[in-house]
């Protein structure tokens, strides 16, 4: 039996050109999930895992498909292989798992994901550090102005309900009372300037 796997790391990502290469392939039946690679404890990839049988072939396009760690990439082959099946790559078909090279195969290109998933995180941290330092802010925007914290804080000392104050400003009183909360705090920066 020919399985494919496909699998793309969010839900706005699209599975369909993977799934049709795989049945170009002539994949007999498609797992396919929509979630990140950096967890190898994925539900469809399992429930192929569990399904495997001596002689079966599990096709994915690239590796990074399969796993992003190395580890990982050598502890699904090792899965795959124990049932007596074999995995293959479409886009490296040096990845076979019949070969006796396909450990170490399988290795450095798990090996080479992970390198560059690492460079990708240290561009983005580098590039969201450069964005902070030219004044860029992150994070959602405050529910309240500065103007309308100063005046929850003031009606609230004066002595009226939370509830009443959340509602004349359209939030709601957990925002308040994380307002509070915030206030009585002596390292709070929302309330400063």
């Amino acid at each position: 039996m020919k399985y494919g796997y496909a699998r793309v790391s969010t839900e706005a990502q699209d599975l369909s050109a993977q799934v049709e290469r795989l049945r170009a392939a002539g994949c007999e039946r498609i797992f396919f999930e929509k979630k990140s690679g950096k967890d190898a404890n994925r539900p469809q990839l399992r429930r192929l895992m569990r399904g495997l049988k001596p002689g079966d072939v599990v096709y994915a396009v690239v590796s990074d498909r399969v796993a992003r760690d190395p580890f990982d990439l050598l502890s699904i082959m090792r899965t795959v292989t124990a049932a007596g099946a074999a995995l293959r790559l479409l886009d490296e078909p040096f990845i076979d798992t019949t070969s006796e090279m396909s450990d170490l195969v399988l290795f450095l290109v798990g090996w080479a994901a992970k390198w560059q998933r690492r460079r990708i995180l240290e561009n983005t941290a580098n590039g969201r550090a450069r964005a902070m330092a030219m004044g860029v802010k992150f994070g959602r925007k405050p529910k309240l102005s500065m103007q309308q914290r100063r005046e929850a804080l003031a009606r609230l000392a004066a002595g009226e309900a939370r509830s009443d104050v959340a509602s004349s400003l359209h939030v709601s009183g957990s925002t308040i009372s994380r307002l509070q909360s915030e206030a009585t705090h002596p390292s709070n920066a929302l309330l400063e300037g």
